[in-house]
């Protein structure tokens, strides 16, 4: 995350810091506006017995540090400077990357004819949108002392690609999906323990038949939980640090095509959104997030029905009804009852009234 916070100060928060904590008017009045280099700044600084502009100039892996950089009080380096401006990056390019692909996702993936399901929620978008609003930014706070250590070289992320050679710049990637796929699966099947279902995870298990933007409409602690892995890996195994931020891209569009409900792939070794749409179904199958691995080797594993991938078939009458009534009772079972409002409901309560 420090590429991206370099890059953030260069253009934009060594300006607002520059202007909000100026350094002194002795030292701005020296250099009356001109565009200085660090060497006369730390000089400047020495003179006038400044303890905020390094000895060094800052240290960058893509982006040099302008002028301005140094013309705070409040340094790059200040450890509290560093957790607002990673907060606002990963909330704000949270939020870019939820709206962005999950907007893509319903309009160009997403079958329209899954809002005719009769376990779609009344006025279901717009809650899970407003879930998905609420909780990121929290989600955000928890996620910020993972960077800040990362920033500060507490992990093994690593910039140049010698430094572990060509082969690994491959092998860290299926390592990121098994390390992540396994601690997932754990977390996952814990959250689905009755003691902790019902205060973190059923939020998300409002959704029955999601749609994209379900994808981030969680607890913002079920999320963050569920988040862990993929903070842990670079503390424990080498990552460069481009990866890094590829695999965040793709940890969140592949969050939202899991939940696209269009069935892509049955592939028996894949948990795409086939396998995903039956855990949101029926509770209990499909904790995984990228392979059915450790749902095999855990007993939790549910293989899609072929009539899922039948275009014909998926979205008839006798496949949502017999969806319905196994759902209803697996619901019984996990939460007791039902209080989620469908949009057939008011249709229901009209039929019984007559």
């Amino acid at each position: 995350m420090d590429i991206v916070l370099e890059i953030t100060d260069a253009f934009f928060f060594d300006h607002i810091y520059a202007k909000l904590f100026p350094v002194p008017q002795a030292l701005t009045s020296v250099i009356q506006g001109s565009d200085p280099s660090f060497e006369l700044l730390s000089s400047l600084s020495k003179n006038l017995s400044l303890s905020y502009i390094p000895s060094e100039p800052y240290e960058y892996t893509i982006v040099p540090a302008p002028a301005v950089a140094y013309m705070s009080t409040i340094p790059r380096t200040n450890i509290i400077r560093q957790s607002i401006a990673l907060f606002l990056i990963t909330w704000i390019f949270g939020m870019v990357l939820y709206f962005l692909f999950a907007s893509l996702s319903y309009v160009f993936i997403y079958d329209k004819r899954n809002m005719a399901h009769p376990k779609f929620l009344k006025n279901q978008m717009r809650m899970e949108i407003q879930q998905a609003l609420t909780s990121l930014p929290v989600m955000s706070v928890y996620t910020v002392p993972w960077f800040v250590a990362e920033i500060r070289g507490y992990s093994r992320m690593y910039w140049d690609p010698s430094q572990y050679g060509k082969a690994y710049m491959f092998w860290q990637y299926p390592l990121f999906i098994a390390f992540t796929d396994f601690g997932i699966y754990l977390i996952h099947r814990g959250l689905h323990h009755p003691v902790v279902y019902k205060h973190l995870h059923k939020p998300h298990h409002k959704w029955i038949v999601p749609t994209p933007y379900a994808s981030h409409a969680f607890h913002p602690m079920d999320g963050y939980l569920q988040s862990l892995p993929y903070h842990i890996f670079p503390f424990v195994l080498p990552l460069h640090k481009l990866s890094y931020l590829l695999l965040f891209t793709f940890i969140n569009i592949w969050t939202i095509l899991i939940h696209d409900g269009e069935y892509m792939t049955n592939n028996p070794a894949i948990n795409g959104a086939a396998c995903h749409t039956l855990h949101h179904l029926y509770f209990n199958y499909n904790y995984g997030q990228f392979t059915t691995l450790w749902d095999r080797i855990g007993g939790s594993y549910r293989t899609p029905e072929q009539s899922m991938f039948d275009q014909k078939v998926k979205m008839s009458d006798t496949t949502w009804k017999s969806q319905v009534n196994e759902m209803e009772k697996i619901v019984k079972e996990v939460e007791l009852e039902d209080d989620r409002q469908y949009v057939h409901d008011d249709g229901a309560e009209a039929k019984k009234e007559k």
